[in-house]
């Protein structure tokens, strides 16, 4: 009988290590039946979650957090399949010295809405030249206004009315290269307008604020360093 059982002990054994050796990965369903029969298909995703609490010296699965939200085109813009604005800078809207026989004087501002440049004029027929984002249909506006007051990395609060249109936007965000305004902002009398940065340069050239003047955030440095409060702003 202790022969036969030897026997059978010794057959059933060199029948495992066949079966073993020929299986393939995942024949045993994975996890720690595969890992016992085959030594493999228990990955680290898989011993990670053999007790539920994950391999012991193995660290647990870490979540990621989603990217920080960003507020600076209004209304947020959709999806790329829907449309959104995707695209880099259009080189028509770099800063640059051009001829210029417009209203105003050397020293003022004219901003033109339609054709998306504001003017920073110069003595003897010239002008810096600085494309710009304006407001979306039904805010772009005309007018005279004088830069009341400048800030740098200037914090937001956006006015009770555009909570209302927007109830999801912040209260208040403090500045910094997350926040709509930019790095520079320039008010423009007693209005709730600005010439201000924006970290969405691609939206330069485009109708997408809501009534402020946007440039982009080197610009708006450069404007901001040469125009003193006081300044006369034409908006046409």
């Amino acid at each position: 009988m202790r022969a036969k059982w030897s026997g059978a002990l010794a057959a059933l054994a060199v029948m495992g290590s066949s079966v073993v050796a020929q299986a393939e990965p995942g024949r045993y369903g994975g996890g720690f039946i595969e890992f016992l029969m085959t030594g493999e298909g228990a990955g680290p995703a898989r011993r990670a979650s053999v007790d539920g609490y994950g391999a012991l010296g193995e660290p647990r699965p870490v979540a990621v957090a989603p990217p920080r939200a960003r507020f600076a085109a209004l209304p947020t813009r959709p999806a790329p399949e829907e449309g959104m604005i995707a695209r880099a800078v259009d080189p028509r809207f770099a800063r640059q010295v051009v001829a210029y026989d417009g209203p105003g004087r050397a020293g003022q501002i004219v901003i033109d809405t339609n054709a998306k440049f504001l003017y920073l004029i110069q003595p003897d027929g010239q002008a810096i030249r600085y494309g710009i984002g304006v407001g979306r249909p039904g805010f772009v506006w005309t007018g005279a206004k004088t830069i009341s007051a400048k800030r740098e990395w200037p914090d937001w609060t956006p006015p009770a009315e555009m909570l209302r249109r927007r109830p999801d936007l912040p209260r208040h965000m403090v500045g910094g290269p997350e926040n709509p305004l930019g790095a520079r902002a320039m008010y423009l009398g007693t209005s709730l307008y600005r010439i201000h940065g924006t970290n969405e340069p691609h939206t330069i050239g485009q109708n997408v604020s809501s009534g402020c003047i946007r440039m982009m955030n080197e610009d708006v440095i450069d404007l901001y360093e040469r125009t003193p409060v006081g300044t006369r702003v034409e908006v046409i």
